[in-house]
């Protein structure tokens, strides 16, 4: 049997990965990460951190494991907070969740675990871990979590071969109901935890609020654009046509932009950097038949496009490019030549159905074509890529 470390959060989903890795003979040790602790943008007085890592101590000593508590906080400020400033400053929408775990809970963490002299890390993730082999090598697949509501493949888009050697997902198999009960059978403390939301490193603060601490407010004007104008500069291009040229690519992968003389003053905002593509809530203008959505943003010139309805033809478009030096793939054995295509399904934020989709390797980087209209691409998010259950790579959207 293995050394194997969790990464306890206090939440179900790892006490139970504990659990499960005790009954399967394994010595399993279990440690917290302690991610955030900067006051100076934290509005909350709640500290969750705090409450967690009692609730993993106590599972730990049900459990009959040895617990430690990490603190990661400083590497997290440089990893993932400082970057998030930085791309919401830039118009950009960082994902938090998939940075912390390329960033932090299978790199730093697994660096900590090794000094401990443990064979493998595992984590509370819905998502499984299988092996073929290739050109005579042994190669890690990630796959989606058997449970398809609670399916965190994409969150772990951007691990490594190297990673994933040293990985376990011992709840992977199971649905959440399953693990609730598994909980309550043993009596763990955290049988009946809800699943965290939001900003889990600074507890129950809404984004805007977290950052307005560090992003000084700064007002301007929200713009409504037409449908008919958006509709005009769309891209002709065809989708379903077998080759595309590199304009073509481009043109179909480009966001459309627009002037503040293209549409009417509707109402002022407090910072264009606030807010994200497909964005609804926090806009504060009425009296539109339809609710106004963010089909853009100008931080340079700080204003903010919208434009009404979820159906507003601004939102939408079939591609995107993923940069070169963006381009991650976890099976590497499958990465594409400059000239190369493969069709894949696809998706670009968590919990989205995965959709139909062209992969074409280009001097240019990466560009990801759609059968299907997709509705706010947001440079900074992550496009992943699948081949049935299993996830075969991920990029930054451009």
């Amino acid at each position: 049997m293995a050394r194997v470390v969790v990464g306890l959060s206090g939440g179900v989903d790892s006490s139970v990965s504990a659990y499960l890795l005790k009954e399967q003979g394994h010595e399993v040790i279990g440690l917290f990460m302690k991610n955030w602790h900067d006051d100076s943008v934290t509005i909350s007085d709640e500290c969750p951190w705090l409450e967690d890592s009692n609730d993993a101590m106590l599972v730990a000593d049900k459990l009959g494991i040895p617990f430690q508590t990490v603190d990661l906080s400083e590497m997290y400020k440089e990893r993932i907070v400082d970057y998030m400033f930085d791309e919401y400053e830039r118009g950009r929408t960082p994902n938090p969740d998939v940075l912390c775990n390329r960033e932090i809970k299978f790199d730093v963490f697994l660096d900590i675990a090794m000094d401990l002299g443990a064979d493998y890390v595992a984590t509370g993730h819905y998502c499984q871990k299988d092996s073929s082999m290739a050109n005579g090598k042994e190669v890690f697949q990630l796959k989606a979590g058997a449970d398809p509501n609670k399916d965190q493949s994409y969150f772990l888009c951007q691990v490594s071969q190297a990673q994933l050697a040293k990985t376990l997902f011992p709840i992977g198999h199971l649905q959440k109901s399953e693990v609730r009960a598994i909980a309550a059978e043993q009596d763990l403390i955290t049988a009946g935890k809800k699943d965290s939301q939001g900003l889990c490193f600074i507890g129950k603060v809404r984004l805007p609020d977290f950052l307005q601490q560090k992003l000084q407010p700064k007002p301007g004007e929200i713009i409504e654009i037409d449908a008919s104008i958006s509709d005009a500069r769309s891209s002709e291009v065809s989708v379903e046509q077998e080759e595309f040229s590199r304009d073509e690519l481009i043109s179909l992968s480009r966001k459309r932009t627009y002037q503040k003389t293209d549409g009417k003053v509707v109402g002022k905002h407090q910072g264009a950097h606030y807010f994200t593509r497909g964005q609804r809530k926090g806009l504060a203008v009425g009296g539109t038949p339809e609710p106004l959505f963010v089909i853009d943003t100008d931080v340079n010139e700080n204003i903010i496009y919208t434009g009404q309805g979820k159906s507003h033809s601004g939102l939408y478009r079939h591609g995107l490019r993923v940069a070169a030096d963006e381009i991650h793939w976890i099976r590497e054995d499958l990465k594409l030549a400059v000239g190369e295509s493969k069709p894949v399904m696809a998706r670009i934020r968590y919990r989205q159905q995965l959709e139909p989709a062209r992969l074409f390797m280009t001097e240019d980087g990466l560009f990801v074509l759609f059968d299907e209209k997709q509705s706010a691409i947001a440079p900074g998010q992550f496009v992943a890529w699948y081949e049935g259950d299993e996830c075969l790579g991920s990029g930054v959207i451009s």
